[in-house]
């Protein structure tokens, strides 16, 4: 029975990263020897353990073979002959297939630590078109590394869409690889490699869809890679990305149909969280009013605070600014363009928020009057914000 530390965790320590998990495969144990041992079971898919105390997750080498469709299609051999290199076998990408012993000795059948050092992103074997997912693992960690993905592997990865292997996608696992995808360094990167394949036309065609649709003499696309890359490099979270993503969304969508209908049925098709599509469809219903901010009247800026639902939600109305900010700078000639709009915004909602509803309802006579008091109220707020921003307030 021996242990190795594989996969991330040696990746990671030979790129000069910090290693955040540790993952391991046993060779030559049995699961009852690792239940002896005091690990507890946790797969139900394939044979894996928790350590008894570091609680880090232990596999038992195993083998795979396509048995079915998608994520799930595959007949799995765990047994104490399968060694440390034929569970490397089954990885997806060279740089995930290397190991390392307790003795720290690097364990690389399949020339991880080259494709390292190249920036290199080439499948292990051709078992690769089996499971559907790695186009987008590929395609992620494309945008981590910003590594090259081996022109081997992109054939395949064509393959695979050719032939339908990406409609056998689980949703869920989808969403899961898409957001870590968003989550990157450079999730432009992610998209260009999902199209080069063909993959985003098929898992996401409403993105896809942006590359043939031009605003201001270029492609809403390339508009929305460019903003997606500055929300990445203000550390922002996921919502507010993929806020990002969909914001274009506005311009491809028809009168019928709106971008509200379009947003939904792409969360529907990856299992995007509801809070990812709220704040989307805001995006694309309020961009244009949040960039003509600084024309409108107090009125109108109250209007849409509360269609934003910024005072009871600002930390929401933040994100949907920040989206804007993103959109703004992704376009051309933009990056480095102040956008007081949010300045201004920013302003309105703090002076709005500090209204005091239930003061000014027990304060009136008849209930019938609060909602109206309570907007006279905030339109006051608003306009002296304005007034301080501005200089002068259109009422």
């Amino acid at each position: 029975m021996k242990t190795y530390c594989v996969g991330g965790a040696v990746r990671d320590r030979l790129l000069g990263l910090a290693v955040k998990d540790r993952d391991y495969v046993v060779v030559g144990a049995t699961p009852e020897q690792m239940a002896a041992l005091g690990y507890k079971p946790v797969g139900k898919d394939f044979p894996v353990f928790l350590h008894p105390h570091t609680r880090d997750e232990y596999a038992l080498a195993r083998t795979e073979r396509k048995s079915g469709h998608g994520y799930k299609g595959f007949t799995v051999y765990a047994a104490p002959d399968v060694t440390l290199e034929q569970d490397l076998a089954r990885r997806d990408l060279t740089i995930n297939a290397m190991a390392e012993d307790e003795a720290g000795n690097l364990i690389d059948p399949y020339q991880g630590q080259n494709d390292l050092k190249a920036g290199l992103l080439r499948h292990v074997s051709d078992a690769f078109v089996e499971d559907p997912v790695r186009i987008l693992r590929a395609a992620r960690f494309a945008a981590r590394y910003r590594f090259t993905i081996a022109a081997e592997t992109m054939a395949l990865m064509q393959q695979m869409v050719q032939a339908g292997e990406v409609d056998h996608l689980v949703a869920e696992r989808v969403w899961q690889e898409f957001a870590k995808g968003l989550m990157e360094q450079m999730p432009s990167i992610m998209i260009r490699t999902l199209r080069d394949c063909g993959a985003l036309a098929r898992v996401l065609p409403e993105i896809e869809a942006l590359f043939s649709h031009q605003s201001e003499g270029e492609m809403l696309g390339e508009h929305t890679l460019r903003a997606l890359d500055y929300a990445a490099s203000e550390d922002w979270d996921l919502p507010t990305r993929f806020a990002v993503l969909c914001h274009d969304l506005a311009h491809t969508a028809s009168p019928e149909q709106g971008s509200d209908t379009l947003i939904q049925q792409l969360c529907d098709r990856i299992k995007a969280p509801a809070e990812m599509r709220e704040l989307a469809s805001l995006a694309c219903n309020e961009g244009r009013q949040i960039d003509a901010a600084l024309s409108l009247s107090s009125e109108a800026l109250l209007d849409l605070l509360l269609r934003g639902d910024a005072f009871r939600r600002p930390e929401r109305f933040i994100q949907l600014m920040d989206s804007c900010v993103a959109a703004a700078r992704g376009r051309s000639g933009q990056a480095r363009s102040d956008y007081p709009q949010a300045l201004l915004l920013s302003a309105c909602m703090s002076a709005g928020k500090r209204v005091d509803g239930g003061a000014i309802a027990r304060a009136t006579i008849n209930s019938a009057d609060i909602p109206q008091a309570i907007r006279a109220a905030r339109l006051q707020a608003v306009i002296t914000a304005q007034q301080g921003i501005l200089g002068s307030a259109s009422v």
